[in-house]
């Protein structure tokens, strides 16, 4: 996904200002695809340019006034066909899973606490989304675009489950986190400091 698309189909939900947009980002599709507001901005202006946006008229001209957008021909066009296009899934870049790599040669001094640092994030973003989906997903709702939007949050309610799963496991397993394979290494080959 792009932000382009990202952009496109939140105007196609609902035309908004910029600031709109953003503040709508912050609270859906930036759960998934985050942005900054300024890159929202930016792309908004390209998207101008490229003819698949436009801002509305306004009914009192005034400065200052914030510009609404809506999607074009063009843009609804060019949505349609990059949902259409097949993506390859992408490389998971997690930097904790490379600090987890680095403390099996390096030691893991202050892993413990980061991992359950990380545990209370995903329990706390788990929690938003449960909340979510029972305000916003009732049974009652069946109409194709909102099982797709409830299908995007079980996504992102099977993601933190996972890694709330995960993560209690590793804590589990690391037992002693802060012990560093150095030490490990030199307390084994230590008698005075292996325990009968």
């Amino acid at each position: 996904m792009s932000l382009p698309h990202a952009i496109l189909t939140a105007l196609l939900e609902k035309p908004s200002s910029g600031l709109e947009l953003t503040r709508r980002f912050d609270r859906s599709i930036g759960y998934f695809w985050s942005s900054t507001h300024q890159q929202i901005y930016r792309e908004l202006g390209k998207l101008e340019q490229a003819g698949r946006i436009r801002e509305l008229p306004s009914a009192q001209p005034a400065r200052g006034q914030k510009k609404e957008y809506e999607v074009l021909p063009a843009g609804r066009k060019e949505l349609a066909a990059w949902v259409a296009l097949p993506e390859d899934p992408r490389p998971v870049r997690d930097p904790l899973l490379l600090r987890m790599r680095a403390a099996a040669v390096v030691g893991a001094p202050g892993l413990g606490a980061e991992l359950g640092r990380h545990l209370g994030l995903h329990q706390r973003q788990l929690a938003e989304y449960q909340e979510i989906e029972e305000r916003d997903f009732t049974p009652a709702r069946t109409a194709d675009e909102d099982r797709l939007r409830h299908l995007v949050l079980r996504g992102g309610i099977d993601l933190e489950s996972f890694w709330i799963g995960w993560l209690t496991r590793a804590i589990d397993d690391l037992g002693e986190p802060d012990r560093s394979p150095d030490t490990a290494a030199e307390t084994a080959g230590d008698p005075a400091a292996q325990t009968p």
